[in-house]
């Protein structure tokens, strides 16, 4: 029998409360939740009846909780993104082991004084790459290992946050400005930075981009448009971002359909038709998103040299219809189209008739992020226990490290017109 991991929770936002929490729940026998903190009282109050934890094992903050000796085996880090790495920081000397949420940080050397911090304590620190622990893309890495199409000498691949998506988290939500937060291609595309570095099992030599904020800033909102959906925006019929549309209507995702989850749960703790009417009539949400404090890209090409020759093209949009991902593998002795949407991955070796894998036929449970999450919480207790051993597919900070080099260098070129930037510069002591 593996020992059961105690775990501290300090922050207890849609990942930390209801994406990680619920492990507990479906592996009694391998998590136990034994203090939570965050600065929400009405949250500390509903984890802590949930999950049994006792008043003094409550706290106002995360840095709160850090004052008192270890309370647990490891901790779970799900704050925002600058907070990341001082409680980090604080959490390893205390002799905790960390699972992270991505990004690390926005700060290059915060990201390097986090890798000595692990070395120093011998902590292990896991990053919330969720989407290597996915069925689908696990089952991708397995045939591009096995060589079904050679040598990978070209990607193609692209991330569709989806419009909604990109209006509610990186317009009008937390992620919306890149100087209180993080930039877009960290904050969102860190993931497909660390994706493709594993998948193809390559680095990155040199990187280019461009992007900016094309449609979500004032100069491009309709004529009659008012500061806030709900105070009588004559723009509001015809335009689809509409809060009321989003958040009470849409058939997806709207209050009004029956739905009480993300995205209803950030603007609600416990979403009603009256509190989301609220939301959007007095918060966050119910901005216009043409007169938001946003500053972050809603689009954005990279082109990737890797140390090999080979190449990787990569475009981030949030004017897509769906939240989804695709990529295009070209290897030497054939090509992989996969697509996460569909969850089929189309193998076409060169000479031979193509095979289609359907995942959705390999796995049951593709809930959170398309079956990720519950996976990487799975994977860490399972390694803290000593049931098993990292693998290449565990997120260790070491390794996750790479994709934020590429994607602060990807920031750069960005800024500076496409300029060519090489990550030797970011690797450097």
């Amino acid at each position: 029998m593996s020992k059961k991991v105690k775990v501290a929770l300090a922050g207890l936002g849609s990942r930390g409360k209801d994406s990680y929490a619920p492990v507990a729940e479906q592996y009694p026998d391998k998590m136990e939740i034994v203090a939570i903190a965050d600065v929400d009282p009405e949250k500390v109050e509903e984890v802590a009846k949930r999950y049994h934890v006792p008043k003094e094992a409550c706290f106002t903050s995360a840095e709160e909780m850090l004052k008192e000796e270890r309370l647990a085996d490891a901790m779970f880090i799900t704050t925002q993104d600058r907070q990341h790495v001082p409680q980090a920081i604080q959490a390893l000397k205390k002799g905790y082991d960390l699972l992270l949420e991505k990004p690390i940080s926005p700060s290059l050397q915060e990201c390097k004084e986090l890798v000595k911090a692990a070395k120093k304590y011998n902590r292990r620190v896991i990053i919330c790459h969720v989407l290597r622990y996915t069925p689908f893309f696990k089952k991708l890495k397995d045939l591009l290992d096995a060589g079904t199409i050679g040598e990978v000498v070209s990607v193609m691949a692209i991330e569709n946050v989806g419009w909604y998506h990109q209006a509610h988290s990186f317009v009008r939500g937390n992620w919306n400005n890149s100087e209180t937060t993080s930039p877009m291609i960290l904050q969102k595309c860190c993931h497909d930075m660390d994706m493709y570095l594993w998948l193809t099992g390559k680095t990155c030599e040199s990187v280019s981009s461009y992007g900016d904020t094309y449609l979500f800033k004032p100069e491009k909102a309709p004529e009659g448009a008012s500061l806030r959906c709900m105070d009588g925006c004559q723009a509001k019929e015809n335009c689809p971002f509409d809060a009321e549309k989003i958040y009470m209507d849409d058939k997806k995702i709207g209050i009004r359909s029956g739905h009480t989850t993300w995205p209803l749960d950030i603007l609600s703790l416990h979403p009603t038709e009256e509190s989301i009417l609220e939301a959007i009539k007095e918060g966050p949400y119910g901005k216009c998103v043409y007169h938001c404090d946003n500053n972050v890209v809603d689009h954005q090409v990279l082109n990737l040299k890797m140390t090999d020759g080979s190449t990787i093209s990569f475009t981030m949009c949030g004017l897509t219809a769906t939240n989804s991902r695709y990529c295009k593998l070209m290897g030497t002795t054939g090509e992989i189209i996969a697509d996460m949407e569909s969850k089929l991955i189309t193998v076409m070796p060169f000479g031979k008739e193509p095979e289609i894998v359907d995942v959705a036929k390999l796995a049951t449970d593709f809930s959170g992020h398309g079956g990720g999450d519950i996976r990487l919480v799975e994977d860490f207790l399972d390694i803290l226990s000593g049931e098993k051993e990292a693998s290449s597919q565990t997120t260790a900070l070491e390794d996750s490290v790479e994709s934020h080099y590429l994607a602060f260098a990807a920031e750069e070129s960005r800024k500076h017109s496409g300029n060519v930037v090489y990550l030797d510069s970011y690797r450097e002591e």
